[in-house]
């Protein structure tokens, strides 16, 4: 009986510890002061984008807006398609993704015939998705019409490419071995009209 007073005191302190946490942070959003740094050690793994930046992607998320001049490879376009998986699973109100890259110099047509591939399969699940093209596009960073902004110094494409067809990390990014990158995350509250 003892132990289960004892635990239940701790939990209970974990809790207010937790809401705490959360009110701080919500304080600090609302000012637009949050700001999350993650560095990403090279070869290191569990840094799939829904352990990085999955809690971002909520039910409030209408609109993103992702700027990454290297959507352009077959593995680019298929990193994109996963991060567009993951916002259609968390995102459910998700209406508009835009995307601005630049042209693969090598392989134009196979690039954008990927990306209209992928612009009708999100069409199926009614959202939009425009295509732009940037011929100075160096920068990356990824916009939420919730305020969130994430930027990545490799982009989407801070993975490093899979011992093989058939091991761990082919297909699950979270077992995949990273390059060394920093996320940097932080909230503007006046996004939310901005990126409209």
């Amino acid at each position: 009986m003892a132990k289960q007073k004892h635990f239940a005191a701790r939990a209970s302190e974990y809790l207010n510890r937790a809401e705490k946490i959360k009110n701080l942070i919500d304080e600090k959003k609302a000012a637009g002061t949050y700001r999350e740094l993650i560095k990403i050690e090279n070869g290191s793994i569990g840094h799939g984008y829904e352990s990085v930046f999955g809690r971002f992607l909520d039910t409030t998320v209408t609109y993103i807006h992702v700027e990454d001049p290297y959507i352009r490879a077959f593995h680019q376009c298929q990193n994109f398609v996963r991060f567009c998986e993951l916002a259609v699973r968390k995102c459910h109100a998700l209406s508009k993704i835009t995307l601005v890259t630049t042209f693969d110099p090598e392989d134009r047509k196979n690039q954008i015939t990927r990306l209209e591939e992928l612009r009708k399969s999100l069409l199926s699940k009614l959202i939009s998705f425009n295509i732009s093209f940037s011929d100075t596009l160096h920068d990356r960073q990824i916009l939420l019409s919730n305020g969130w902004v994430i930027k990545i110094g490799r982009g989407l494409d801070y993975f490093k490419a899979p011992d093989g067809k058939f091991v761990l990390g082919a297909c699950d990014l979270e077992l995949r071995s990273c390059s060394e990158t920093t996320i940097d995350i932080f909230h503007r509250s006046h996004l939310n009209n901005d990126i409209t």
